[in-house]
């Protein structure tokens, strides 16, 4: 039985046959799922001018692939518990399909079929529409616009810094300094070595992480049951929380003798070191309690935070330098981020750094009566072939509720058509912010159409 519709309801007449019947038609959209009216489109269309500003910036180029992929693509990688969060189905080929839930295994996939011949580093970019079957709440919903931005074939530090820094120069496009986000960073590998020598067991150190990966949302205690629940003495696991706490120093001198922790406490000091030579530094803050819950990071990790805390992350990403082979792509290096708009949409107004949207006309031309009509034509056509934002009025109604119209409009300039105008070739130009008039000929108003 299907359940009743959800909002506001009234009868849309459809046609069947020779028939009209009457269908229920809710004007709420499904939740979890937006509609973009024109002020909400236009904070998206800002968001992604600014994504592709700065991936131009450093050198990504855009790609994109299809929004439904075959499930196997997302088993593959999350086995098959992510069923219950994907919107799948079967098609009508009998192929079991999917919306895809993130970009990265259609990445791997395109990598793939074409990594022979692509130079490398490969720098690409998308910004797709994700879908995942969740709960809704505050910055997550059923869909959303994401900018991904990916390295492949490169495993230097600079990479690194490079990835972290667009993910910041990002924020800054958008009006946001120092003081509003933070970008977090820590490094994977550093602490899967320290965990090691601390005797946690291989096994175990996914639940490890899982528990880290909260420990800025939850309470001492509930990380520390969590540890012991992955099988960890409550001792390694008190050790466990302290160590993640320690400055760098402090952990080369405890861990030091451990050359995968030596050699990862290099990395993460020339991370450090370039970032401050980017000028970077105030944006950036080492916490090696960051570890991110996915498993696939095999390096830096870093999540980008709202200073006041009132958002999820913004942002969140790192070295991923198996994942390409793991879902059937090619044994490369890689690293990237994922940026969602509906958290960042949030921050945005919460900074007030929602541009203000003008729907604006240059110019509207008013005709007099509706002989003038096809005159005033020629004149809206031939400035629209200028590039000029040009309305009229349809219906032909008086000159005064046409320049009502036009203000309303927003209109810069209204060109007034009448029959002693179209008689004589001169056309009265009106400034609206002014109200000077000026009589000009078709071919000067042509001429200077693109200046106004």
């Amino acid at each position: 039985m299907r359940r009743p519709f959800a909002g506001r309801r009234f009868l849309l007449p459809v046609e069947r046959g020779a028939a009209y019947i009457g269908v229920l038609m809710t004007t709420s959209s499904l939740p979890g799922f937006r509609d973009f009216y024109p002020a909400d489109l236009a904070l998206r269309s800002h968001i992604f001018r600014t994504w592709r500003k700065v991936a131009d910036r450093y050198g990504f180029v855009e790609y994109d692939g299809p929004p439904l992929e075959s499930l196997e693509l997302y088993t593959r990688k999350s086995g098959e518990e992510i069923v219950g969060q994907l919107y799948d189905f079967v098609d009508q080929g009998g192929r079991e399909v999917a919306l895809r839930p993130e970009m990265t295994p259609t990445f791997a996939r395109m990598v793939a079929a074409r990594a022979g011949g692509l130079p490398k580093p490969i720098k690409w970019f998308s910004v797709p529409q994700l879908f995942r079957y969740e709960r809704p709440q505050k910055g997550r919903l059923r869909e959303h616009f994401q900018l991904n931005l990916d390295i492949v074939g490169e495993t230097s530090v600079a990479s690194d810094v490079e990835v972290l820094a667009a993910s910041i120069d990002v924020l800054r496009e958008f009006g946001l300094g120092p003081e509003d986000f933070v970008a977090r960073y820590s490094d994977r590998a550093l602490i899967s070595a320290v965990l090691l020598r601390l005797g946690v067991p291989e096994p175990a150190m996914p639940a490890a992480f899982a528990a880290l990966d909260k420990a800025d949302r939850e309470s001492e205690a509930w990380v520390l049951d969590r540890l012991t629940e992955a099988g960890l003495e409550s001792g390694t696991a008190r050790r466990v929380l302290d160590v993640t706490a320690m400055e760098l120093g402090d952990l080369s001198r405890d861990f030091g003798d451990v050359p995968e922790v030596e050699a990862r406490l290099v990395r993460v000091a020339e991370l450090s070191a370039q970032i401050d030579a980017a000028g970077l530094a105030d944006y950036v803050a080492l916490d090696l309690r960051l570890v991110r819950g996915l498993a696939y990071y095999t390096g830096l990790v870093f999540e980008l935070w709202d200073r006041k805390g009132k958002f999820r992350a913004i942002c969140g990403g790192g070295r991923y330098d198996d994942l390409l082979e793991a879902v059937g792509g090619p044994a490369l290096p890689a690293l990237g981020f994922g940026m969602g708009d509906v958290v960042l949409g949030e921050l945005l107004r919460d900074r007030d750094l929602v541009p203000e949207t003008e729907h604006t006309l240059d110019d509207f031309v008013i005709h007099v009566s509706p002989e003038q009509l096809p005159a005033a034509l020629r004149i809206v056509h031939s400035l629209r072939s200028l590039g000029r934002r040009v309305g009229f009025d349809y219906r032909s109604r008086g000159v005064g509720r046409q320049f009502k119209v036009a203000n309303q409009a927003g209109a810069g300039r209204v060109i007034v058509v009448g029959p002693e105008e179209v008689e004589r070739g001169e056309y009265v130009v009106r400034s609206m912010d002014t109200g000077a008039e000026t009589k000009v000929s078709v071919a000067e108003l042509l001429a200077g159409g693109a200046d106004g």
